[in-house]
């Protein structure tokens, strides 16, 4: 077997297994807004809490900062809420970071675990949470690894 295809299947060996390490885990959660400033003219500021559902059974509490004007479609937000709680079973928190932005109503968001934000059981969480609203239901899918 000459060195490429060796390379090649080293290299499929390690992405097969670094799929492998990958977890998902799905449900519902339940957010609450407070406002805490606002200028309708260009930004927002609200305080969260939000209740995990599902294989995340956590709470969190964070700060969300809007600018811009939704109502134009135009705008954008960043978050950082701390999650308390358990993860598959596992004990301990996090914080998701939120950057998002909407231009003439087209959504691009991303939401991920700050590296090293975990404790407990959770220490070396990283991964990415997706959001979806279905008929007013708030939905996450968190992609995630632990060491």
């Amino acid at each position: 077997m000459g060195y490429r295809r060796v390379l090649a299947a080293t290299l499929l060996a390690a992405a097969g297994q670094a799929e492998a390490a990958m977890h998902q885990a799905s449900g519902r959660f339940d957010v609450a807004m407070t406002p805490a400033l606002a200028d309708p003219a260009w930004l927002g500021h609200m305080t969260m809490a939000k209740t995990y559902h599902g294989p995340l059974a956590a709470t969190a509490a964070g700060e969300f900062w809007l600018a811009g004007d939704p109502k134009s479609g135009s705008a954008g937000y960043v978050a950082a809420e701390k999650v308390e709680g358990t993860l598959d079973g596992r004990q301990g928190s996090f914080v998701l970071m939120h950057s998002a932005t909407m231009t003439a109503g087209k959504p691009e968001m991303r939401v991920f675990v700050v590296p090293g934000s975990g404790t407990g059981a959770l220490a070396g969480l990283t991964g990415t949470l997706a959001i979806r609203i279905e008929g007013g239901q708030h939905f996450y899918t968190l992609d995630y690894d632990l060491p």
